[in-house]
């Protein structure tokens, strides 16, 4: 039998929470797998998303098989009422799916329905306070690109859509399928739902203005480097004590979290070229066998060896 994924559309959605999920399916059946992709808006009406494109649909809500649902998010959905029918849409669609998924602030709309109380679930860090604040049924996962519960699985912001879209894969065809998707879609195959939100693309967000920025790339040009509070101050021209500040207001984490997980990636990127667990602890700046296998385990869930030996 088919897989079948109904992808969610109303007004103001924000595109790719759409166009990345669907591109990994589409991909994935000119692989040799067999989705049949649908998106439908509440009345089956096309819709306005937030780039001000006009995106057509294949139908209403009403019209949904059964199958996987995917509730995407917008820009800015989170801070008014809900749009009129948008929850009942959202109710409806849900209510015959055997799995149900959330891109970035999609994570609302399941969380206003109820689905997600006593689950643990995920959303785009920026709005993590307030969605367990709004939720506080909910066991929200702050660091994570997606969540799974069960048959519910919620994920971050933008590009982890794609991320959930590849484990989806995976699950319903096998890992080489799915890798062979990450391949033609040049995406990192693929970053397990562990894994932080603030990984080295968090510093796109970063503007060219901002004193962080030169510090960024040189970390991310070099995360084997002795970088310390101190270091990474003087290479921002910044205070210690404003550094960390800047940190928590434009990226979210700490200085030293996010050398972690630019380690953590650069080693991640060495195992899957070939190196040793050894050679990568030493490239990536990690130094010791030992310490790079405590942040694997804890970040990833997996030992060095057995990440290696997977990708």
């Amino acid at each position: 039998m088919p897989h079948r994924v109904t992808i969610l559309a109303f007004d103001g959605v924000t595109m790719i929470d759409i166009a990345g999920p669907s591109d990994v399916f589409g991909h994935a059946n000119r692989l040799g797998a067999d989705y049949v992709l649908r998106i439908v808006s509440p009345d089956g009406q096309p819709v306005r998303t937030a780039s001000g494109t006009t995106l057509g649909v294949d139908g209403s809500v009403a019209d949904s098989p059964e199958g996987t649902v995917l509730v995407p998010g917008a820009y800015g959905m989170v801070d008014f009422p809900f749009a009129e029918g948008l929850v009942d849409a959202v109710r409806q669609l849900v209510s015959s799916a055997a799995r149900i998924t959330s891109v970035c602030t999609g994570s609302f709309l399941l969380a206003e329905i109820g689905l997600l109380d006593g689950r643990k679930a995920t959303t785009h860090w920026r709005q993590v306070d307030r969605f367990a604040h709004r939720y506080p049924k909910v066991a929200v996962q702050p660091d994570a690109l997606y969540v799974r519960d069960g048959d519910v699985v919620t994920s971050a912001g933008v590009s982890s859509g794609i991320d959930l879209a590849l484990s989806l894969v995976e699950e319903d065809f096998g890992p080489d399928l799915a890798a062979g998707v990450a391949r033609e879609l040049v995406v990192f195959m693929q970053r397990s739902g562990g894994q932080s939100q603030f990984s080295a693309p968090s510093r796109a967000h970063v503007g060219r203005d901002s004193p962080l920025r030169t510090l960024l790339d040189a970390v991310a040009a070099d995360p084997a480097e002795h970088w310390t509070v101190t270091t990474m101050a003087a290479k921002a021209s910044v205070s210690p004590r404003q550094l960390t500040r800047l940190f928590h207001d434009e990226i979210g984490t700490t200085p030293a979290r996010y050398v972690e997980l630019l380690r953590l990636e650069a080693a991640q990127d060495l195992l899957s070229r070939g190196h040793t667990v050894a050679s990568a602890a030493a490239r990536s700046g990690f130094g010791s066998d030992e310490t790079l296998r405590r942040v694997f385990v804890q970040r990833l869930g997996v030992t060095p060896g057995a990440y290696r030996a997977q990708h």
